[in-house]
């Protein structure tokens, strides 16, 4: 198996193959990412570059290329596909999901399915007329970034060119396209893990969900998780019923990462992730087997369990500075909170805003969970060594 993208999510799909017995390869734009750390095999690639990664995939010919960032040369993996390698989920999933504008015209526009308003820019002149169009507040993001990056919203006349100039230094590419989205009122929002993989009794394609994850969210990038979610009926069967559709769409095997709003019983379509999400880590402590762990049973085929064990929350730990070098103060505290645990991503330098750990807790209710991992994550401070 190659993974392209070796960060967090990576390293925990890679342990999941190797604890099935398969060999692992994984790539990254950067040496010693997470994953490096732990796979049979490492490489550090441009992976933009379509003929890097097309020269990877030659030399390895692995049986599956998975997919662990968007940031990846998807013609390149679309002429592999063509090739005979298997993509995972498929390559046009991969393609469509990496820009903002494909997955959301393949909701709304091809399978009607319901979201906000929206509009595309390409200037600042069709930036302004977009606004004006889907109205204040509204949302604007790069139509290509991740974890928030480049996301904000535009409360009023005052905030447009900030806006414009914040989505522009945050996008993935040097293209300027942005989207504009209306803002939902919604009570809460979810992700809905969904599995797509083949059913071991009949041999056909069939779809299970994981229990609804809650989560909190700072400028578009995820903070706290928590599983179950309670929601009532009828949105939870609206949400498996979007998640279904979307994910039948993209096509192929694996983990789906749905990311919905809920308002009273309605729901609406944001985004999805052909791939495991970062707010379903809390799956590690809350499930009989994790998102990764799922996630390599669709691709190989095994049987499916989606089982809740117990009610789990997940917290950010963030580096709280710009150093290399990095060590952590406070993981006995962290671990000494009841039915806490605490996971190091062994990123090897540190940002503000950088994603270097995550807090996990259990307990009888989800409000106890959710106490005990934010306070196991702020017990642990990253220091420079």
């Amino acid at each position: 198996m190659l993974l392209l993208g070796s960060g967090e999510l990576g390293k925990e799909v890679a342990i999941a193959f190797q604890r099935l017995g398969v060999e692992v390869h994984a790539a990254d734009r950067y040496s010693d990412a997470p994953a490096h750390q732990i796979a049979h095999f490492a490489y550090t690639l441009d992976m933009m570059d379509p003929e890097e990664v097309t020269a990877l995939v030659e030399k390895v010919r692995p049986h599956f290329i998975v997919p662990e960032i968007e940031a990846i040369a998807t013609e390149a993996l679309r002429d592999l596909e063509e090739a005979s390698f298997t993509v995972i989920p498929t390559a046009e999933a991969t393609q469509l999901t990496m820009n903002r504008e494909g997955i959301r015209r393949l909701a709304a526009e091809e399978l009607g399915l319901p979201t906000s308003n929206y509009a595309f820019a390409d200037t600042f002149e069709e930036f302004e007329q977009a606004v004006e169009t889907i109205g204040m507040p509204c949302v604007v993001k790069p139509v290509m970034s991740s974890s928030g990056k480049g996301q904000s919203v535009i409360k009023n006349t005052d905030d447009v060119a900030s806006a414009w100039e914040y989505a522009i230094a945050g996008g993935r590419v040097s293209a300027s396209r942005v989207i504009v989205e209306g803002f939902v009122e919604f009570d809460y929002e979810i992700t809905l893990l969904t599995v797509r993989s083949i059913d071991p009794v009949s041999g056909e394609a069939a779809t299970w969900f994981c229990e609804p994850i809650g989560h909190r969210q700072d400028s578009g990038d995820y903070v706290e998780s928590w599983q179950p979610m309670p929601m009532s009926e009828e949105a939870l069967d609206n949400a498996r019923s979007v998640a279904a559709r979307i994910t039948r769409a993209l096509g192929g095997r694996g983990v789906f990462g749905v990311e919905l709003f809920i308002s009273g019983d309605e729901v609406y379509f944001s985004e999805v992730s052909p791939r495991p999400h970062d707010t379903g880590m809390v799956t590690m402590c809350s499930q009989r087997f994790s998102e990764f762990e799922l996630h390599a049973r669709a691709i190989l085929g095994l049987p499916i369990d989606v089982t809740v064990t117990s009610p789990g929350a997940s917290a950010v730990i963030y580096g709280g500075m710009e150093a290399k070098h990095i060590g952590y103060e406070g993981v006995a505290e962290a671990l000494s909170i009841p039915e806490s645990e605490v996971r190091l991503f062994g990123k090897p330098e540190a940002h503000v805003r950088r994603r270097m750990g995550v807090a996990l807790a259990t307990a009888e209710d989800i409000d106890t969970a959710r106490t005990r991992a934010t306070r196991a994550a702020a017990a642990v401070t990253p220091v420079k060594t």
